[in-house]
């Protein structure tokens, strides 16, 4: 007799259905049920940082786990075109995003036909429909009636005044573009870099650009969307030992641009003080913002501000601890060296360095193989260790990193070697939501 064994497909729902029961009963604890998609209020949890650990790991094992018996069940050949019909979702959220949909639609809980929008925008009535018959089939907007259309809970998201708009337009727009040209690139002595293959400009080269103030704001937008959405500021005050440091320990945020995650800190330990460093236009900006979110800290020189240039200078020294957030993922090995060791010639030898960045885990199938990434949660079996699909949004980052800017995020290893060679060791390291606090000191 054939010995059937289904335990791969079981174990996958009965991680679903576990996970379902969590996340039900989490929103039960605060007097809710779980909303549906046609809700357009926020919900009680849109804060990664305040959402409860066991809810945030329920929610990683659905998407994870979903996704996994998806492409176990289905015919491989409709799950890879499925992927790669997956750039004509991002085209149309381009479209609906530039031209402002979701604001139209907002308080119109009846929708509107689409040719009513398109006249509104200037857009074609016939095409508008069908890309928002495919968005609402992939659940962003719902069509209430043939060719009428109204928001959900996803389509909110892409309001104008919601910052996670900026991020999709941003990535539906040059990073569609670029990913484009990528293949194109891949020749093992082509250093080229796909964006820049594309346009004919470096990506933040915005003064040369066509549009390129309207890139500029977008940009600005953009890095506060990826903030939100992998909680940076709110993680960053949480997960590392602030409490445990002596009053007036000064942190120097490098390259920290209007030091919105720092501001966030310096709010929930008021003991600290800052030192801000960027450019000087951005410096200039930066104290504007300082002084409207927390003006006692600018009153009371909690915080200072200092233009400097990364490549070209070292940071303030004799700082306690040096904070560097979203910056060496822009650059490769080369420009990244030259950062790392001006920040470690203005280290004391009990300084401490912090950066805060996607840390890649490996696509292992079995957790049992070690690596410097064995450190991390793991994931239940028979997910994927690193959860799958349920981190994609991480992955997907190290190539736009790639494909923009000739870039990347990292692993812990890479790391690990990378500021061994500007002499930093590696201490410790923080999970901190879709990001990670890694700890250096000198050697």
């Amino acid at each position: 007799m054939v010995n059937i064994d289904n335990t791969h497909v079981t174990a996958l729902t009965e991680l679903i259905n576990d996970a379902v029961q969590d996340v039900i009963s989490e929103y039960a604890a605060v007097g809710q049920a779980v909303p549906s998609l046609h809700s357009l209020e926020p919900g009680p949890f849109q804060v990664p940082a305040e959402t409860p650990a066991r809810l945030m790991k329920a929610i990683k094992i659905i998407e994870a786990a979903c996704a996994q018996l998806t492409y176990t069940v289905s015919p491989p050949g409709s799950v890879m075109l499925n992927k790669a019909l997956e750039h004509g979702e991002a085209a149309c959220l381009s479209v609906v995003t530039e031209a402002r949909i979701s604001d139209l639609l907002l308080d119109q809980p009846e929708g509107l036909p689409a040719s009513n929008l398109a006249n509104l925008t200037g857009l074609h009535a016939g095409k508008l429909t069908r890309i928002l018959r495919l968005l609402a089939t992939k659940h962003c907007f719902k069509e209430v009636q043939p060719g009428i259309f109204a928001n959900n809970r996803l389509s909110m998201k892409l309001l104008s005044s919601d910052p996670t708009s900026a991020l999709v337009a941003q990535r539906t727009d040059d990073g569609l573009l670029a990913s484009a040209y990528l293949n194109k690139t891949m020749g093992k002595d082509d250093n080229g870099i796909p964006y820049q293959r594309a346009t004919g400009f470096p990506y933040f080269d915005f003064d040369s650009q066509p549009d390129g103030l309207k890139r500029s704001e977008r940009f600005a937008r953009t890095m506060v969307g990826w903030g939100q959405i992998f909680g940076k500021e709110h993680f960053l005050p949480q997960v590392y030992i602030w409490s445990a440091q002596p009053p007036d320990t000064t942190i120097c945020d490098v390259a920290g641009g209007n030091g919105f995650a720092t501001l966030a800190l310096l709010k929930a330990h008021p003991h600290l003080k800052l030192v801000l460093q960027d450019q000087q236009q951005i410096i200039d900006r930066a104290q504007e913002f300082w002084v409207k979110q927390h003006p006692s800290a600018v009153q009371n020189k909690r915080v200072q501000f200092v233009p400097f240039d990364f490549f070209k200078n070292a940071p303030v020294k004799g700082c306690d601890i040096y904070y560097l957030s979203f910056i060496l993922h822009d650059w490769q090995d080369r420009e990244s060296k030259i950062i790392l060791n001006n920040i470690r010639k203005a280290m004391r030898p009990n300084s401490k360095l912090i950066i805060h960045e996607i840390v890649l885990r490996n696509a292992l199938a079995d957790d049992s193989i070690p690596t410097a990434e064995s450190c991390f949660d793991v994931a239940p079996k028979p997910l994927l260790p690193n959860y799958g699909v349920a981190r994609a949004r991480t992955y997907e980052l190290d190539i736009a990193m790639m494909t923009l800017l000739g870039s990347q995020e990292r692993t812990l290893s890479e790391y690990i070697s990378l500021c061994a060679q500007c002499g930093l060791k590696f201490c410790t390291i923080y999970e901190a939501g879709e990001m990670d606090l890694m700890e250096f000191s000198p050697v």
